[in-house]
C-alpha cells in the first residue's frame, strides 16, 4: 500500500510544495512492516518510507491463513478490532487495514474500525492489535503449562 499526500507551505517567494508517502510492506508469510516518508519530491518519499518499513518489519504470529484470536489494537482515538475468520470469509476490512494484514499474508479475517479514521493512527492501532497475538505454545510456554 502506498498512500501519497501533498502538503503546502507558503514563503516569500510563493508556495512550496511537499509530499508525504505512508507505505505498508510485507512477505505475505508473517513479516509486515510499515513506514512513513517526506520529500520535496514523489519517487524520493516513497523510497524513504519504503527504506523505513524494511527497518520495521516484524515477525508475526499466523494460525493457517488466519490470527490466532480476537485482538484490539488502539493508537490515539483509533481503534481496530481484529477477529478471526473461517476458510474462505476473506479480508472483510476497510482500504488501511486490509493493506496491513494482506501484506502480512492473512486471507481469512474480519475487522472493523472505530474512532479516527486518519490512515497513519489506523496503521498504528492494527500494528499494535497485531504485536498483541500471541500462539498457545507460546501462552503456555509463558505459564509453565505443558499442551495436551
Amino acid at each position: 500500500m502506498v498512500q501519497i499526500r501533498r502538503c503546502s507551505c507558503v514563503v516569500k517567494g510563493g508556495r512550496r510544495f511537499s509530499f508525504s508517502a505512508l507505505v505498508v510492506v510485507g512477505d505475505k508469510n508473517g513479516r509486515v512492516g510499515w513506514g512513513y516518508g517526506k520529500a520535496t519530491e514523489v519517487p524520493v518519499a516513497v523510497e524513504k518510507a519504503v527504506k523505513n518499513a524494511d527497518r520495521n518489519m516484524t515477525d508475526l504470529p499466523l494460525e493457517g491463513r488466519t490470527i490466532p484470536h480476537q485482538v484490539v489494537g488502539r493508537y490515539g482515538a483509533a481503534k481496530v478490532l481484529l477477529l478471526p475468520a473461517s476458510p474462505g470469509t476473506g479480508i472483510i476490512a476497510g482500504e488501511t487495514v486490509r493493506a496491513v494484514v494482506d501484506s502480512l499474508g492473512v486471507a481469512d479475517i474480519l475487522t472493523k474500525s472505530r474512532g479516527s479514521n486518519n490512515p497513519i493512527n489506523l496503521v498504528k492501532a492494527t500494528f499494535d492489535g497485531l504485536k498483541r497475538l500471541r500462539t498457545r505454545e507460546t501462552v503456555a510456554r509463558l505459564r509453565g503449562v505443558e499442551l495436551s
